[in-house]
């Protein structure tokens, strides 16, 4: 069985780099050892795949090389997606901040997928669990169920190790440093955080949301927040959690649109009100009374010192968490880290100290915000390999 590029991974990036190659005359097998191909894509947005966004721009990705991914998120954009989204009549709508859904269902992108990959005339094996991966002699020869293929080009689109219950796993690291490439050390991105210690008291607010501003070092984001049973979660949490490592502090500012002075303004406006009135207005109650009593302004606020209100203003505007931990890969929705980008190409995604070895989508070292940008990425490298095998 030779071909001229034998694609591991029938994922997103996967799919994508199989099928435009094959349109591009090249024989390409597409290997995965799940029993059917696009399993992460079936679970995304709920089911309906955020599978791009407008504002995909380079500075919102993570990666040791901030310039790495400008290259081929410049040659292949979200429009050059939704182009191809609606060439297959699949219906669509812009969620907020430019995230990009189906109407309908994400069967419908890996069904588009499966039928780009059909008019390239792709083989797809599934449910062959890879074996032995050689080089020699210009070939790559691939061990694949009770099968062998040879190809002089190889292409790593088998992700990271996030959600391992849909079959994920750290392969493409082992395989990247069986051929000498460096990797970054890879660890959950977009995954909620744990707290322990002082901040246990706040689970009791599980279920609890809110709008705020979440801050880790310089990222920030304004999204909602969600208190769990284990600790912080929704789409705030999520995107800086991709900034966070051990021990260090995360900021919350609730009530983000409140003006500076706000509670001294309201205390001249109305003495009268207490501070768990006043933090009812704009919160959640269960939310405002555990404010309220970790703040510990009682009565009214014409009660309350200027100074007093002042530090809890401060405090709102930045209230601390430590969190222990994270959720880990089996709720983290994709892996940072991963193939160092130092040994590949930002071209082509080309190995460059291994002639026809390619690396695409989450198992390199660059990764998205939330909300469709990993998505655009991994067709923007998968297109990007393309081109060149």
């Amino acid at each position: 069985m030779t071909y001229d590029a034998i694609v591991l991974g029938a994922g997103a990036a996967g799919l994508w780099c199989a099928a435009s190659a094959g349109q591009r005359g090249r024989r390409v097998l597409l290997i995965d050892h799940a029993p059917e191909v696009g399993r992460k894509i079936l679970i995304s947005g709920g089911g309906r795949c955020n599978f791009t966004n407008l504002a995909t721009a380079p500075d919102r990705y993570l990666s040791q090389n901030a310039h790495f991914a400008k290259s081929a998120l410049s040659r292949y954009t979200p429009q050059d997606f939704l182009a191809l989204v609606e060439r297959h009549g699949i219906a669509w709508h812009e969620k907020t901040l430019g995230q990009l859904f189906c109407d309908g269902s994400a069967k419908q992108i890996v069904a588009m997928l499966v039928d780009e990959c059909a008019r390239g005339s792709v083989d797809i094996a599934c449910d062959a669990a890879i074996g032995d991966v050689d080089h020699a002699d210009g070939q790559f020869r691939v061990a694949y169920g009770e099968r062998t293929a040879s190809a002089p080009a190889l292409v790593i689109a088998t992700g990271g190790p996030s959600i391992p219950k849909m079959g994920a796993t750290g392969f493409a690291y082992d395989l990247a440093r069986k051929f000498g490439l460096k990797v970054v050390q890879p660890r959950p991105a977009l995954v909620p955080l744990t707290l322990a210690g002082d901040d246990l008291l706040f689970r009791e607010l599980s279920g609890v949301s809110a709008d705020v501003i979440a801050r880790c070092g310089k990222a920030a984001f304004r999204e909602a927040a969600l208190f769990t049973h284990r600790g912080l979660s929704g789409p705030a949490i999520l995107q800086v959690s991709s900034y966070w490592h051990n021990g260090a502090p995360i900021g919350v500012q609730f009530l983000p649109d409140r003006a500076p002075g706000w509670l001294i303004a309201a205390k001249a406006a109305s003495p009268r009100l207490t501070m768990r009135r006043v933090l009812r207005d704009g919160l959640p109650e269960r939310l405002a009374d555990v404010l309220c009593d970790r703040l510990a302004i009682e009565g009214e606020l014409g009660a309350t010192t200027d100074r007093k209100l002042t530090e809890a203003q401060t405090r709102l505007a930045h209230w601390p968490f430590t969190p222990n931990g994270s959720e880990g890969y089996a709720k983290a929705e994709v892996t940072a880290g991963g193939i160092s980008t130092a040994d590949l190409s930002s071209k082509t995604m080309a190995a460059r100290r291994v002639p026809g070895l390619y690396a695409i989508g989450e198992a390199v070292d660059v990764t998205g915000w939330l909300g469709g940008y990993n998505f655009q990425w991994a067709w923007a490298s998968a297109w990007a390999a393309a081109q060149a095998l």
